[in-house]
């Protein structure tokens, strides 16, 4: 196998014996970007020199005892709405296009201190706002899955998911404000854990909706992304949200299986408008659980999930205009005009209006809760249909039909590969579970992902 092929959870086992070193990790991603991203377009900026000096301190380092952690000398990707000081954080627009970070975001400073090497950052939606994946100016990465059609990445996190889907990093960070770290996810067809707000701090992490932002791992195996969000978690007094809850532990439960858990899959009337393929994916997966032995019902949904995908929209929206009116506003400045008009749609929005939003979501909440107090988890297509060609998207509609809500409701959630359809394009199973049991979505990850044969498919080379 590869050194590019092999996930997170073999290269720490291989760096500590040292059957794999550093330096030739690093090489190895490096040559793989030289020769593929000149097409696939993930990263929008590339530190191969530093890379370098950090695989050769990290060698020495490993070789002289001082291992930093388990992930010492390990490569990953960053997307570009993630502060480093110093380096430029474009947020994915033109009109940044040499802006300078300030601070650190508070996780790159973990993933750094735990010895793990910054390859570059990578392709986002301008502003994080789109899930298709696209940017007029500063360039869409290309989905590795069709090697002769341009088809969406998936967005906002779209250079991230294209990264580890095509082997340029192990492993990579994203944000998910309404899905940006799950429709790449699933269109590249990737791991992604959409964390429960406060899980992993977002400080340095250039904001979009601050109720709703949150960081996540993008990874190629559910297990992966568990190892990240271990060392990703946490309080961090720059962060309030973060000293909610203490960090919760995903590995002691990950491998239990799902026997005996009860999981809600959807009613007759949420499947209408899905792809059959995807439907059928869909199928097979929940039977692979109910195989395993957990216990399949109908999701009591107290409302369509469109509500709750509206609502989270309106409140995205609205955060996102007063985050970047002073930008959208003037038509002078380079905007993506996709991007542009999502952003405006909320300028007219009143004070007592977003205070409406907060508390209908507040009371969507309870309702949920209430509902889901006996299921351990939720099972969803994440995206209704397979990577779109892009000259056949309508940027006025987006692919978040199902992740919406996750975020409006503050749970959590992991979307994984379940399957393909008959033109080589993944598909992808969405885990949803309760605000702050990540483990619990892992868990049943895990186990969907040992009994089926989708862990280490990987796109044709481009």
């Amino acid at each position: 196998m590869a050194l590019t092929d092999l996930p997170l959870h073999r290269l720490i086992p291989a760096l500590a014996l040292g059957e794999v070193g550093p330096v030739d990790l690093v090489d190895a991603y490096l040559e793989r970007i030289r020769r593929l991203d000149p097409k696939l377009h993930a990263f929008v900026a590339l530190y191969e020199a530093d890379a370098r000096l950090a695989a050769e301190a990290a060698e020495k380092a490993i070789r002289s005892g001082h291992r930093a952690s388990p992930f010492h000398g390990i490569p990953i990707a960053i997307k570009d709405v993630i502060e480093i000081a110093g380096r430029v954080t474009t947020g994915g627009s033109k009109v940044w296009q040499e802006r300078i970070s300030p601070v650190t975001a508070t996780l790159v400073q973990k993933l750094v201190g735990a010895g793990m090497i910054v390859l570059g950052k990578t392709h986002t939606v301008e502003f994080a706002l789109g899930g298709w994946g696209t940017n007029q100016h500063m360039g869409t990465p290309w989905n590795p899955w069709d090697a002769h059609n341009a088809r969406s990445p998936g967005g906002s996190s779209s250079g991230s998911g294209v990264a580890v889907a095509a082997r340029l990093a192990p492993c990579a960070i994203g944000t998910d404000t309404g899905g940006s770290v799950r429709l790449p996810s699933s269109f590249c067809g990737i791991v992604g854990l959409k964390t429960t707000i406060g899980r992993i701090s977002a400080h340095g992490v250039l904001p979009l909706a601050p109720s709703l932002d949150t960081p996540g791992p993008m990874t190629r195996s559910v297990e992966d992304a568990a190892l990240l969000l271990q060392l990703l978690q946490g309080p961090d007094p720059l962060d309030p949200k973060t000293l909610l809850a203490p960090p919760s532990d995903p590995f002691p439960a990950l491998k239990r299986g799902v026997a005996g858990l009860t999981l809600a899959v959807l009613p007759a009337s949420e499947r209408v408008g899905v792809d059959p393929e995807v439907l059928s994916a869909y199928d097979d997966a929940a039977a692979v659980l109910a195989r395993g032995g957990a216990r399949l019902i109908e999701a009591p949904l107290p409302c369509p999930i469109e509500v709750y995908g509206l609502l989270s929209g309106q409140i995205m929206t609205t955060e996102g205009y007063a985050q970047m009116s002073e930008i959208v506003e003037r038509a002078d400045l380079p905007t993506d005009e996709d991007v542009r008009p999502r952003f405006l749609q909320s300028r007219s929005r009143t004070a007592r209006e977003y205070l409406g939003f907060l508390r209908e979501k507040e009371a969507r909440k309870r309702d949920f809760a209430a509902n889901f107090a006996a299921i351990d988890g939720f099972l969803t297509p994440t995206t209704p249909f397979a990577a779109l060609a892009l000259e056949t998207i309508d940027q006025k509609s987006h692919p978040a039909r199902f992740t919406r809500m996750v975020n409006g409701l503050d749970l959590c959630a992991l979307a994984l590969p379940n399957g393909f359809t008959r033109t080589g394009l993944p598909t992808s199973l969405q885990i949803i579970a309760k605000g702050r049991d990540e483990a619990m979505a892992l868990r049943i990850g895990w186990a969907f992902e040992q009994a089926t044969e989708w862990l280490g498919r990987r796109p044709p080379e481009i």
